[in-house]
């Protein structure tokens, strides 16, 4: 996961977002699924960020402590534990689903139909796949977080 310092163009809000890759930024930037949580716009771009320039070999200091960094700092704490709690729900249910990537709308019409048996998946589909799928009567929706697929995870 990449995170990313967002601004909303319009009001110059400042905020996180996090990211599978940069493509994934690009492609949900493009198709205005980027939005500001202070004002809901969806002219975000990513804000420059200072590149982390280490020091020379011979000027290394000891490793700091750091702290576990919260999920966006303009949340309170309430909402912050909120999404934490929401993040851990969906890992825990996506290690009882199986990865079908590209395949999501076919696999879920096949299950849907009975060509295959029931079971737990997850993976990627279009808009377009989306809004058929529910103008079919099938049930899906979008994980609250961005999943990286198995073959691009560390």
């Amino acid at each position: 996961m990449i995170v990313f310092d967002l601004i909303c163009q319009p009001a110059g809000h400042r905020f996180e977002g996090w990211f599978a890759s940069s493509e994934a930024f690009a492609d949900q930037q493009q198709r205005a699924l980027v939005d500001c949580p202070h004002c809901g716009s969806t002219a975000v771009i990513k804000a420059p960020m200072a590149p982390a320039v280490p020091k020379k070999g011979n000027q290394l200091s000891a490793p700091k402590q750091v702290e576990a960094t919260p999920m966006a700092t303009s949340l309170p704490p309430e909402a912050q534990a909120a999404l934490q709690a929401l993040a851990a729900l969906q890992a825990e249910a996506l290690k009882q689903s199986r990865w079908v990537g590209g395949d999501f709308a076919e696999e879920t019409r096949a299950i849907h139909y009975g060509e295959r048996e029931a079971e737990p998946i997850h993976g990627q589909a279009t808009l377009d796949e989306a809004k058929e799928l529910l103008e079919e009567g099938i049930a899906v929706m979008p994980l609250p977080f961005p999943v990286v697929p198995p073959e691009q995870a560390n």
